[in-house]
């Protein structure tokens, strides 16, 4: 999360190795996107969301879906109002922050003011006084990325983030859309339990027998366990962007 053109997308894209911010119109980010990649032989799911002031209520919607926020500040360009904005809703959210301070690659680039300006937002940086982890990156050299993405799993296994499996699987709706002979689609975020081709769940005020479990990237899973981001068919109508959903017996519940 962060302020508009501070490079969320461009450095996701980096982790990834894709192109997605070309995409987009403007190059700005219009909605909420889940990837799910491996580091260290580990799964870790990314949102990125939207920087634009217009997208407000995307970003909160964004800090209630994760386990941890990374705030993404531009180091030429410092905090700026949705960086403070991004914050607030993390801590609303109650959710650990980290901060990536982006385009280091900018010769004379300093990231003290950058800590400053976040100590006066009352986030205490490790070393300003505070416990949260600041890394260095460059989204265009690629600088950081290991080292971000190893704090992410340091801090996910100091705060003792785990999710259940043997309990019926629940989770929230990213996003929904009507397509072209696969009727009502929905990107879902599983957040405990196993969801499985065949179930039946509700999500607000519609329901699915999950016809198709599909990976952001297109491939074809039969199930899909906590934080696993992924594309589900079957719904009776579509489902509302922020709907929890629940998998029960059956579509009469």
């Amino acid at each position: 999360m962060g302020h508009v053109d501070h490079g969320k997308t461009v450095y996701l894209d980096a982790i990834r190795g894709s192109d997605v911010v070309k995409g987009e119109a403007g190059g700005i980010t219009q909605h909420i996107s889940a990837y799910q990649i491996k580091h260290h032989d580990r799964s870790l799911t990314l949102l990125d969301t939207p920087g634009h002031e217009a997208f407000a209520a995307l970003r909160e919607h964004g800090a209630q879906l994760t386990d941890l926020v990374v705030i993404v500040v531009a180091v030429d360009d410092g905090v700026k109002p949705q960086t403070i904005e991004a914050i607030r809703f993390a801590k609303k959210a109650g959710v650990k922050i980290l901060v990536a301070i982006n385009k280091m690659d900018k010769p004379g680039s300093n990231s003290n003011m950058v800590k400053q300006q976040l100590a006066e937002q009352g986030v205490l940086i490790e070393g300003w006084g505070g416990d949260i982890v600041a890394v260095e990156v460059s989204a265009k050299t690629k600088a950081g990325i290991d080292q971000l993405l190893d704090m992410i799993l340091l801090v996910a296994d100091v705060e003792e983030l785990d999710a259940y499996l043997d309990i019926p699987a629940y989770g929230l709706v990213i996003e929904s859309h009507m397509e072209k002979g696969r009727g009502p689609v929905a990107e879902l975020l599983v957040q405990g339990g196993v969801l499985n081709i065949g179930s039946f769940i509700v999500a607000g005020s519609t329901y699915a027998r999950i016809r198709n479990l599909e990976l952001t990237d297109g491939n074809k899973i039969s199930e899909a366990p906590p934080s696993t981001p992924v594309i589900v068919t079957g719904f009776k109508d579509l489902p509302t962007f922020g709907d929890k959903f629940k998998v029960v017996n059956d579509e009469k519940i």
